[in-house]
């Protein structure tokens, strides 16, 4: 297997898999210990244990997974379904976890829950790990999932997608405050039309293009998201996000280009939030609105999970 350096230095004597965390090894602590117990990690080229530390000038290696992983079915994976017809579900995929598997085996991932109650959902997508997965989540970000349960219909969703006939609307929880200093009014709606592309540094993180030359070195995709203040709370915004586009790390990316980053979102510089696990940021898919091969129009809504309102409550 392939495997890859990451040079990003270390905070000083930094735990391995808050590092591998923070670097966007992994989207969790839990998910960044399962990759050191399953052998895909090496520190100074040795297997290290879950509670290394890493250092400045340390070498730390991670395997690339193989593509080729199946779903295994997990009835411990709980999940809320929101919206069920012939032809697809819609999920609230809680935060914190994986959307699918990345090695062989892997349990513990909303796919592996979803097979386990559709199991045709196994084989309606064109990627053994992903099955009829329409789009998916970051780990820390919760929210509406949509998942098809036929070939047929995940054609037509992704073709949905990529055609801008689904329509996303996101809650995120930002640092300061949209169009100005804090203590001064909301600018209204924010558009944003910065190119995204991959760092060329640090392939798990994205960035923007700042210019026309700068987009086409970097290679950028043109990306468009539209930012709705809705309340001011303490230090923090909560705004409306709509993505008129699918660029990875789109919506976090684009938010952390405007100063205003999201809560927790440590990947991209965003403000601690106590009350949040170390896995999580707020950030959350509230409503799809979209049209069924079997059912027609629907419009879909994933309340706010538990830990999502109880950092509002804090922040309050």
């Amino acid at each position: 297997m392939e495997s890859e350096t990451e040079k990003t230095a270390p905070q000083d004597h930094e735990r391995l898999d808050r590092y591998l965390v923070r670097l966007g090894f992994a989207g969790s602590r839990r998910m960044a210990r399962e990759m050191v117990e399953s052998r895909v990690i090496r520190l100074n080229g040795a297997v290290p244990s879950k509670g290394s530390l890493v250092r400045p000038g340390d070498r730390v290696e991670v395997e690339e997974a193989s593509d080729a992983v199946p779903l295994v079915p997990d009835s411990n994976v709980t999940l809320e379904i929101l919206f069920q017809d012939a032809a697809l579900i819609v999920v609230n995929k809680p935060g914190g976890i994986p959307c699918h598997p990345l090695r062989p085996g892997e349990t513990g991932t909303v796919m592996n829950g979803v097979v386990a109650m559709f199991p045709n959902a196994a084989n309606a997508g064109d990627n053994p790990r992903e099955g009829g997965l329409v789009h998916r989540l970051d780990n820390g970000t919760s929210g509406a999932l949509m998942v098809a349960l036929t070939a047929e219909s995940f054609a037509a969703m992704r073709a949905a997608i990529r055609e801008g006939r689904i329509r996303r609307r996101y809650q995120a929880l930002i640092g300061g405050w949209p169009g100005g200093e804090i203590g001064t009014e909301a600018g209204g709606e924010i558009e944003i039309k910065l190119p995204i592309a991959h760092h060329p540094r640090n392939r798990r993180r994205m960035m923007v293009a700042r210019d026309e030359s700068e987009a086409v070195r970097l290679g950028a995709r043109p990306a468009r998201t539209i930012v709705r203040p809705i309340e001011r709370i303490g230090d923090f915004t909560l705004v409306d996000v709509l993505p008129r586009s699918g660029s990875r790390h789109q919506i976090r990316v684009h938010l952390a280009s405007l100063g205003c980053p999201i809560a927790g979102d440590l990947l991209y510089g965003g403000p601690p939030l106590e009350s949040l696990p170390d896995e999580r940021f707020w950030l959350h898919l509230a409503e799809l609105d979209f049209r069924s091969p079997a059912s027609g129009h629907a419009r879909v809504e994933a309340g706010l999970s538990r830990d999502l309102s109880d950092a509002i409550a804090t922040c309050r």
